[in-house]
């Protein structure tokens, strides 16, 4: 028998109403789940644009969060973002 939602899981409150994760990681770790939900083709029509709702402001987060990092990078490298290498 399916599991019943909870009243703090992303299926039980409407996307609005869905506080955002504390940090970028827990966004992009919801991101990746609701991702795997929806191309499963399994969830109702309802749950579908509510996962694309939720999904779309984490997307929204996490872009944010990232600007504002490079932001403080371009300062330590006054005003210039270094490429970076990966070494």
């Amino acid at each position: 028998m399916p599991k019943a939602p909870t009243p703090t899981s992303p299926e039980a409150q409407p996307a609005a109403q869905t506080a955002m994760p504390e940090s970028y990681e827990l966004a992009l770790q919801e991101l990746e789940q609701l991702l795997a939900q929806l191309e499963s083709g399994q969830l109702p029509l309802d749950q579908l644009l509510t996962h694309y709702q939720r999904g779309a402001s984490l997307l929204t987060f996490c872009r944010d969060r990232l600007s504002a990092v490079e932001n403080q990078i371009k300062v330590l490298d006054d005003g210039v973002l270094k490429p970076w290498n990966g070494a």
